[in-house]
């Protein structure tokens, strides 16, 4: 008896899964997205993974925007149609946040260029030794307030 139980809603599961395979690809991309911005220590790389999140936000709008028998929602001249009309508002916002996106894929590839110019790499953590030894960073999580106020800098207390 358990076992049909569990057999039946697992079929369920697959068979919402079928028919929500949009909120499935939200997930795919929201998860590797995700993981490509925190994983990855390239700075393109994550500029991708915030694409891809990005990405699955706009899917997520849309999809649960889909109204099934849905119509435009454009009164005919002749009067009031009754029927299910399609709100625009979630396509409205996805087209101004998918401007918003490519403006800011824009300036973080500018800013990539420009700090490939200056270190000559993309990478997060050889960025971090060099601004470090740079002495724009902090030396370290070593870095304790006695030990600044040591070697003559200010601690933090």
């Amino acid at each position: 008896m358990i076992g049909a139980l569990s057999a039946a809603a697992t079929a369920g599961a697959f068979e919402v899964l079928g028919t929500r395979h949009a909120y499935l690809t939200f997930a795919l991309l929201l998860c590797v997205g995700l993981y490509m911005m925190i994983a990855n220590p390239h700075l393109v790389k994550k500029i991708i993974g915030l694409n891809l999140f990005q990405t699955a936000i706009f899917l997520l709008f849309i999809a649960s925007a889909y109204v099934d028998g849905g119509a435009i929602p454009i009164v005919p001249s002749g009067g009031a149609e009754a029927g299910t009309f399609v709100s625009p508002l979630p396509h409205v916002i996805v087209l101004t946040a998918i401007v918003v996106g490519v403006s800011l894929t824009a300036v973080g590839l500018a800013l990539c260029i420009r700090i490939y110019d200056e270190y000559g790499t993309l990478r997060t953590d050889t960025l971090r030794e060099l601004l470090r030894d740079e002495g724009s960073l902090p030396s370290g999580p070593n870095h304790g307030p006695d030990e600044s106020a040591e070697e003559g800098g200010v601690s933090d207390d």
